[in-house]
């Protein structure tokens, strides 16, 4: 995961970006486009980043990854 990802990551759960919606589902306002938002569960996003993420990582056996996943760990952790 770069710095850049978890640098956003934290900042979408310090300025209050994250909502628990029920168990293992969250939906996270965008830091960039105040009109949108994305549903998260612990491994899934609906973001265009990580819907892109094997199309630019593809073969290097990486796990997709974002900014408002990794949001979402922080959240749970902060949250226990």
């Amino acid at each position: 995961m770069s710095a850049s990802t978890l640098r956003k990551a934290k900042k979408l759960v310090e300025s209050g970006n994250v909502e628990k919606i029920e168990d293992g589902l969250y939906q996270i306002r965008s830091s960039s486009d105040p009109e949108k938002s994305y549903f998260v569960t612990s491994d899934t996003c609906e973001c265009p980043g990580f819907k892109n993420f094997y199309k630019f990582h593809h073969g290097k056996k990486l796990k997709a990854n974002c900014s408002h996943l990794e949001a979402v760990r922080i959240f749970m952790q902060n949250s226990d």
